[in-house]
């Protein structure tokens, strides 16, 4: 495990609200090409803030020489925007690109060298906003959720169908709401198993709160699943043109492996599997240092200068 984290604090414009994240500056010149380092840019999943477990590995890649700005969705965190808690797809890639734009302005870092980082859900976000661009030297991929279809039928799969019908049934009633101009229904990002949250799986309440920093909230408009049902961003791993790190859980629960692999195929990638749940590669778990040794592994191969790996 690293020590104590050590950055600055960035604002930056997306969507006409103010995002907050934190720089934490590379180590070393060993990947600089005289034009900078590459940097990272890096973002939670489902409801997560950067105070929640991105630290870790944020401080684990500087020290192997990359500038990281780690930063939080609008509504979410330390970032402005309204309503809270609410998880909008179009809303958080947009965020991601102000984020890459933000990254490149970093004293010290080679804009054209930038790093995607994403985990879970974000681990979707970056293949979509890695997609066609010459301006991202590589793309890392964490149990990623990559299908919403593939990740409605795995949920399926392991949930009692009364729980799914609470949950939808709260969409629902979300949805209506803010068609009228109401407050949206929220529920548990993370709950028990038996109630009604984004996520009740047995472990991953204890899980969650294991990483939980002090911007972080459990709760989350409830129309969630549905704005995830036609989530596919596997369609844009075809389209990256830099190396692709996927790491994968072989037991995942909630984001399904199978549809992480094929879009790890279809994106070329290096693929490093972990005989373990969602949760399990976050820091304090039993995976989080091999996860972290692959990711330092994979980027100082790419990105060391002169390397054609």
């Amino acid at each position: 495990m690293t020590g104590a984290a050590t950055y600055d604090e960035v604002v930056f414009e997306s969507g006409g609200v103010d995002l907050h994240g934190w720089h934490f500056a590379g180590a070393g010149d060993d990947l600089d090409t005289g034009r900078g380092r590459p940097v990272v840019v890096m973002a939670h999943g489902l409801g997560g803030t950067k105070d929640s477990g991105l630290a870790p590995f944020a401080e684990g890649l500087a020290k192997a020489g990359l500038d990281v700005l780690a930063f939080d969705y609008r509504g979410f965190g330390a970032s402005q925007g309204e309503p809270r808690q609410r998880v909008s797809l179009a809303g958080q890639l947009e965020d991601y690109r102000a984020a890459m734009a933000a990254a490149g302005s970093l004293p010290g870092v080679d804009r054209r060298r930038l790093v995607l980082w994403g985990v879970s859900l974000a681990g979707g976000h970056v293949l979509a906003a890695g997609a066609h661009r010459d301006d991202v030297a590589a793309v890392v991929s964490l149990t990623p959720l990559v299908d919403g279809m593939a990740a409605a039928r795995l949920a399926l799969k392991h949930h009692a169908p009364s729980s799914i019908a609470r949950s939808t049934v709260a969409g629902f009633r979300s949805r209506l709401a803010s068609v009228a101009g109401r407050e949206p229904v929220t529920m548990p990002i993370v709950g028990r198993p038996g109630e009604v949250a984004a996520l009740s799986l047995p472990g991953h309440y204890e899980s969650y709160l294991a990483i939980a920093g002090p911007t972080w909230r459990n709760e989350v408009d409830a129309s969630v699943g549905m704005e995830l049902g036609n989530h596919r961003p596997a369609k844009a791993a075809k389209d990256l043109t830099c190396p692709l790190l996927v790491q994968i859980a072989d037991f995942d629960r909630s984001a399904p492996p199978q549809a992480a692999a094929k879009a790890a195929f279809d994106g070329r990638a290096e693929v490093r599997h972990y005989p373990c749940d969602h949760f399990d590669v976050w820091p304090g778990a039993d995976w989080f240092e091999p996860a972290l040794a692959h990711q330092v592994s994979f980027l100082s191969r790419h990105l060391r200068p002169g390397s054609d790996a």
